[in-house]
């Protein structure tokens, strides 16, 4: 895989449907790039994917649904590979807010995005989608501080952000298909690199946030960074747990990456 892959859209938990990319990172594997479709009684798109995929994810996205009738945008924060098909989503849909919290609209009114269309809320509030409620939560860990995941209830699904996710040597339809041992290094090396604070949290205050994950008691875990996870909360809280000790990252000098991009 050379660059930015697009898969077809499939669906990994009740009414969730996966708009699922993999992401090459030389050096260090594959990295799974994943918006979701909730097909609530109002349709909720969480993120909008890679920019240099606008295309091919607006083509995934109408093979499982007419684009102006989403009424949702979820943003679980103002990255990038978040944020890439946000303008073509929201001319498709119209009625559509983007939901997201104040430091989120700042973001997106600093990249010359709408916020007249903002809907805001805070992570412990709900957002009623017509048949059900969705829960806002802060993962335990996460890249930018205006990060909101959600909780639907009616599924047991948690919709993590960047939290859970890891690095992979191949593509994989689901998280339980990966080795053990490689899904632990995996999201180590990931959670050292998205969320370089955590060695500096004590044991305590952040086991406290993933025994409030556990509380929680998802069935579906669905990573913006890992594929859907069923049955797998133990594990990936366990994994996440024991990545706090992993080495810190240290990125690549220009010789290296000019040696790791020759290879």
């Amino acid at each position: 895989m050379n660059g930015p892959t697009l898969f077809p859209c499939r669906q990994v938990a009740p009414d969730a449907e996966l708009l699922g990319a993999f992401f090459p990172i030389p050096g260090y594997g594959l990295l799974a790039i994943n918006s979701f479709v909730l097909q609530s009684r109002e349709p909720v798109l969480v993120d909008t994917g890679l920019g240099a995929l606008r295309g091919e994810f607006m083509a995934s996205l109408q093979s499982v649904m007419e684009p102006a009738d989403l009424r949702w945008i979820w943003l679980t924060h103002a990255d990038p590979d978040h944020l890439g098909s946000l303008p073509d989503v929201l001319e498709a849909a119209p009625q559509a807010r983007l939901v997201t919290n104040f430091l989120g609209m700042a973001k997106l009114g600093l990249l010359g995005l709408p916020v007249d269309r903002v809907h805001l809320i805070n992570p412990g509030q709900t957002l009623s989608v017509g048949d059900r409620d969705l829960l806002a939560i802060h993962p335990p860990c996460f890249d930018a501080p205006e990060t909101m995941g959600l909780l639907d209830p009616s599924t047991e699904t948690l919709f993590s952000s960047d939290c859970f996710g890891g690095l992979l040597d191949e593509p994989a339809e689901t998280a339980g298909e990966v080795e053990p041992q490689r899904l632990r290094e995996g999201m180590a090396t990931w959670a050292t690199i998205d969320a370089p604070w955590l060695q500096l949290v004590s044991a305590d205050r952040f086991r406290a946030t993933l025994a409030a994950v556990a509380a929680l008691s998802p069935l579906n875990i669905l990573s913006s960074h890992l594929p859907p996870a069923q049955g797998m909360t133990d594990t990936l809280l366990s994994n996440l747990d024991s990545a706090r000790l992993a080495p810190p990252f240290v990125g690549p000098d220009q010789a290296e990456l000019q040696r790791m991009m020759a290879a």
